[in-house]
């Protein structure tokens, strides 16, 4: 039996990268998964990956997954996500808000309106769908809620600083302390009725289409980077453990791998936290 047999999952930014490998994992795991994303088929977007890639490598595999777009900067696309999820496969069991966008620009360049555009989808977009899936996942008593975050949560200190170092870091990292905190006031919100709400960052720089394009990673497989697989092991952990063991945490992917033994001793990175000093965007 696989750990989310007959749960119903919501994975966001399904169409590549670490939202891909968490949906195929989820899938294989039993569940039925939507997969939501704006990116159908490929070639709408300029990076590689799409919805159709997705939900076609996870029925090869003989699993259940289909196929929702959706812009998580939308109201009104969520509120149809959330419903036709519903009328497709039934009321959230899991939902993983994954989907990000991300402008590396300095602040003093910025214009407003991509500040307010990645808050849409970085930060906002998390509590709208968590507020879309709670009544459900509170009349039945259980549920859970991934938040994929980022080792930029944790700020780089005081100064002086280096010249030269990364700048245009601001917004993302703002972002992700956002969705950190609203993790775990949420967690603390919903504990009695049953449902679990964690973060979850990976323990290095995940090589995707994204982080290739920022020039974070140099290709798909930089022996530097951290496999999506793992993140997607991770995920599971927090979205199918007892709530007693993993609500309200604020963790790294190869930490809480390691935790469970299903990674060496040894090569586990970072710890829970706020004020563990991790500073890799």
């Amino acid at each position: 039996m696989g750990k989310l047999d007959g749960k119903v999952a919501i994975v966001t930014g399904a169409s590549r990268g670490i939202g891909a490998a968490i949906a195929g994992l989820f899938a294989a795991e039993g569940a039925r998964v939507a997969c939501a994303a704006r990116t159908l088929r490929e070639g709408e977007h300029p990076l590689p990956g799409s919805l159709e890639t997705t939900v076609a490598t996870i029925r090869q595999g003989g699993h259940e997954a289909r196929a929702f777009t959706c812009n998580v900067a939308e109201e009104a696309d969520c509120e149809r996500l959330v419903a036709d999820v519903r009328a497709a496969y039934g009321p959230c069991d899991v939902l993983v808000n994954n989907a990000a966008l991300t402008y590396y620009q300095p602040v003093v360049d910025m214009p407003y309106r991509r500040w307010e555009r990645s808050f849409a989808v970085n930060v906002h977009a998390p509590f709208l769908l968590s507020h879309l899936v709670l009544p459900d996942m509170i009349a039945r008593g259980a549920g859970a809620i991934v938040n994929i975050s980022s080792g930029a949560a944790v700020g780089p200190g005081r100064g002086p600083y280096a010249e030269g170092t990364f700048r245009g870091g601001a917004l993302y990292g703002a972002e992700k302390a956002a969705l950190e905190r609203f993790s775990q006031g949420l967690a603390q919100e919903v504990y009695g009725h049953g449902v679990v709400v964690a973060a979850l960052a990976p323990s290095q720089v995940v090589p995707t289409p994204g982080t290739v394009y920022h020039h974070l990673v140099a290709s798909l497989d930089d022996p530097r980077g951290e496999p999506p697989e793992l993140m997607a092991r991770a995920a599971l952990i927090l979205a199918s453990e007892p709530r007693e063991k993993v609500s309200g945490r604020v963790v790294y992917s190869q930490q809480l791998l390691l935790e469970y033994g299903q990674i060496p001793a040894g090569r586990g990175l970072g710890i829970d936290r706020p004020g563990s000093g991790y500073s890799q965007i």
